[in-house]
C-alpha cells in the first residue's frame, strides 16, 4: 500500500490502479466474441467491406486524431482540470501544423502543430488554474477563439500562395508510409477468401500493416507510454493525486499548481499533434472545419475508457471505424450493421435477464427488435443516417457506460493554494 510520505519518494514504483476492471482473458474473450458476431453478420449480409483491409487501414487514420485528442483529455483530467476545449486545441494543430509543413516541411509541422496545441493548453491553464475560472466555459471560450483566431489567419498566411486560399493551406509533402512485405500481402489474400473469423482477423491485422504512416506508429506508441508515465512512474503518481486530493498532495510537499499547467499543456500538446495528423497525414492541407468535432469525440472515447489508456484506444478504435463507414461502402456497411446492433442487444437482454434486471432487459430486447425490424424491412440506410453514425455510436456508447464510470474525485474542482490550511 503506499503510504502518505510515499508521494515524495523519487525512487517509488507506485503499483497499477486497482479497482474492478476487466482481466485481459475476459478483455480478449470479448473481442473475440465480438469479432465472430460480426463475422457472422458478414457472411449473412454479404457485406465484405465491414471487415477487409481497405477498411480497417481507414479506420485505423481516422481514430489515430481522435484517440490522441482522447489522450490529451486523460492527462489534463487525471490532474483534475476538465478539458472541453480539446476541439480548439486540435483546430489549433491543423493550422499552424499545416501552416510551418508547408515551408518547411511536414516534420516540422509537426512540431509546430503540437506547439500550436501546447499554447491552447497554457492557456487553458492560465484560465482554469490560476484565475479558477470554470473548466467549461474556459474550455468552450477556446473552441470558439481558435475557430475564430484560425478563420483570421487562414487568409493572411494562405492566400497568394499556390493551392492556397481563405479557407485552405497550400499542399504539404507526405511524411510517408511504409507496408510490411509480405506480411500485408498474406494477410490481404486472407481476408479475400472469406472464411469465418480467419479472414476477419486476417483483415484487422492487415490493416494495421498497410499503408502506415510513420506519424501512426508515433501516435499509437504514446498509448502504453501514457500508461508508464501515469502509473509507473513518481511524476505520475503525483499528478494523479492533483486530480484525486490536490489538498493532500499540498501537504505532502506536491507543487499541485505546476503539475495541473504541465498536465494541461501535454494535453494541448497531445491535441494538436492529432491536428498535425490531420492536417498533414489525413489529409495534406488544412482545410477549415475537418476537425469535424473529432475534439469532443476524442473526449467521449476517454470517458468510455473510464480514464484508462488502453480503454480509450478501444473507444478511438471504434469511433474511427465508424467514422470509416463514411469512405468506404456506407450505406451498406451501415445496413449489415444494424443486423450486428439487433444481434447485440439481444445478447444484452439475455445478460440483463441472468442479472435479474428485467426491465432493463425487456427495454433492450424491444429496442433490439426494431433494430432488427428496420433491417429486415429495409434494403438500405439513407447518406444522412451513414453520416451521423459516428455521433450516434458515440451518444450510444457513452449512455452504456456511464454506470461503470469513475472519474478523478478532483475533476473540475476549484482549487486554491493553500486551501487546506
Amino acid at each position: 500500500m503506499t503510504t502518505a510520505t510515499d508521494l515524495n519518494q523519487p525512487t517509488l514504483q507506485p503499483a497499477a490502479p486497482a479497482g474492478r476492471r476487466m482481466s485481459v482473458p475476459v478483455l480478449l474473450l470479448v473481442i473475440a466474441g465480438a469479432l465472430a458476431l460480426t463475422s457472422l453478420v458478414r457472411i449473412i449480409t454479404g457485406a465484405d467491406g465491414i471487415t477487409n483491409v481497405s477498411q480497417m487501414s481507414t479506420a485505423l487514420q481516422l481514430a489515430v486524431p481522435i484517440g490522441l485528442a482522447g489522450l490529451g483529455g486523460l492527462w489534463a483530467e487525471r490532474a483534475g482540470v476538465v478539458n472541453i476545449g480539446l476541439e480548439g486545441m486540435l483546430i489549433l494543430g491543423t493550422w499552424f501544423g499545416a501552416w510551418a509543413g508547408f515551408q518547411w516541411g511536414p516534420w516540422i509541422g509537426v512540431l509546430v502543430g503540437i506547439a500550436g496545441g501546447a499554447l491552447g493548453g497554457l492557456l487553458h491553464a492560465i484560465v482554469t488554474v490560476t484565475f479558477n475560472v470554470n473548466h467549461i466555459v474556459s474550455g468552450v471560450a477556446l473552441n470558439i477563439l481558435a475557430l475564430g483566431a484560425t478563420r483570421y489567419l487562414a487568409p493572411l498566411a494562405f492566400e497568394g500562395h499556390q493551392g492556397g486560399s481563405a479557407k485552405q493551406s497550400p499542399p504539404v509533402d507526405s511524411l510517408g508510409h511504409f507496408t510490411v512485405p509480405g506480411l500485408s500481402d498474406g494477410l490481404k489474400s486472407l481476408n479475400e477468401h472469406g472464411w469465418f473469423l480467419v479472414s476477419d482477423i486476417a483483415g484487422l491485422l492487415g490493416g494495421l500493416v498497410t499503408d502506415v504512416s510513420w506519424l501512426t506508429l508515433i501516435a499509437v506508441a504514446l498509448i502504453p507510454a501514457t500508461w508508464w508515465i501515469l502509473w509507473r512512474t513518481p511524476f505520475g503518481l503525483r499528478l494523479r493525486s492533483c486530480g484525486e486530493n490536490p489538498v493532500a498532495a499540498e501537504s505532502l510537499g506536491v507543487n499541485v499548481y505546476k503539475y495541473k499547467y504541465l498536465a494541461v499543456i501535454i494535453s494541448g500538446g497531445l491535441a494538436g499533434l492529432g491536428g498535425a495528423f490531420l492536417s498533414i497525414v489525413a489529409n495534406p492541407f488544412y482545410l477549415e472545419g475537418q476537425t469535424s468535432g473529432r475534439g469532443y469525440i476524442g473526449l467521449a472515447a476517454m470517458i468510455f475508457g473510464n480514464w484508462m489508456p488502453g480503454g480509450l484506444a478501444i473507444g478511438a478504435g471504434l469511433f474511427g471505424y465508424t467514422d470509416s463507414l463514411n469512405l468506404r461502402g456506407g450505406s451498406a456497411n451501415v445496413h449489415a450493421l444494424l443486423l450486428l446492433g439487433a444481434l447485440l442487444l439481444l445478447a444484452g437482454a439475455i445478460w440483463l435477464a441472468v442479472r435479474r434486471k428485467y426491465v432493463k432487459a425487456v427495454i433492450t430486447l424491444v429496442v433490439g427488435a426494431l433494430v432488427f425490424a428496420w433491417y429486415a424491412g429495409t434494403n438500405e440506410v439513407p447518406n444522412q443516417v451513414v453520416s451521423a453514425t459516428p455521433y450516434v455510436i458515440t451518444l450510444i456508447v457513452l449512455a452504456l457506460s456511464a454506470q461503470r464510470l469513475r472519474m478523478p474525485k478532483a475533476d473540475g474542482m476549484p482549487y486554491r493554494k493553500g486551501q487546506g490550511k
